[in-house]
């Protein structure tokens, strides 16, 4: 009989609880009542992370340490250039997003179509809008962040804090003679967290995916390439 996955989970806030009901007793569950250390991390399979980012230093230290790979989706943080030597010296593979959704990710073919043809237009503007729940601590959003980055223009970027507002991103083009408007609404957090399981599932799976730091795109492309 197949051995189940066990998953530690870190960070149990909004979207990390979200994954954690998804797993449910594959879920070993961490958060600052239980927090990770290394002996305890070594009993999982893999670690999916929603730490703020004024937590994951610390978290970064301990990950290491049990040198398990991991999935990160935690944002508002500054990752520190030597960590992708770290993270092969500790013979792990990490995976990092800003979101986990997979329909972001087919957003962001089109944001790049987007962009290299605005330079078909004239004098085009570029305005990104993001709203989030009133609780996200980070502003702009670190998917806002990427949709310029995507985009490969000079946007505006602009944030607003509503309620329990799951994720809205709003790309706008303006000419003086028309717009063209590109939107993504996450309707609940299941599409975060599932992109993440998914993720998790996708590195165990692949052993040729060598030790090292990868972006959640590169493994949506490198999986997006098998369907063609």
């Amino acid at each position: 009989m197949k051995k189940q996955t066990r998953y530690a989970v870190i960070g149990t806030g909004k979207t990390g609880g979200t994954v954690a009901d998804h797993l449910g007793d594959q879920a070993v569950r961490f958060d600052e009542f239980n927090r990770p250390v290394p002996e305890a991390l070594k009993e999982t399979d893999i670690a999916i992370i929603f730490v703020p980012g004024n937590a994951a230093k610390e978290v970064v230290r301990v990950v290491l340490e049990a040198g398990i790979p991991a999935v990160w989706g935690t944002t508002g943080y500054e990752w520190p250039a030597e960590l992708p030597e770290k993270v092969k010296q500790a013979n792990a593979k990490w995976i990092i997003g800003s979101n986990f959704s997979l329909g972001m990710n087919l957003i962001r073919k089109a944001i790049a179509i987007f962009g290299k043809g605005s330079g078909l237009l004239k004098e085009p503007q570029f305005h990104i809008h993001e709203v989030h729940h009133v609780q996200k601590q980070d502003a702009p959003s670190g998917t806002a962040i990427s949709w310029r980055e995507w985009l490969g223009k000079d946007a505006v970027i602009s944030s607003d804090r509503q309620g329990d507002v799951k994720g809205i991103h709003n790309l706008h083009i303006k000419t003086a003679g028309e717009s063209i408007y590109l939107k993504h609404e996450a309707h609940n957090r299941s599409v975060f967290a599932e992109g993440a399981i998914w993720t998790a599932d996708y590195l165990l799976t692949n052993s040729d995916i060598t030790p090292g730091i990868y972006k959640f795109s590169d493994i949506f492309d490198r999986a997006y390439s098998e369907l063609l």
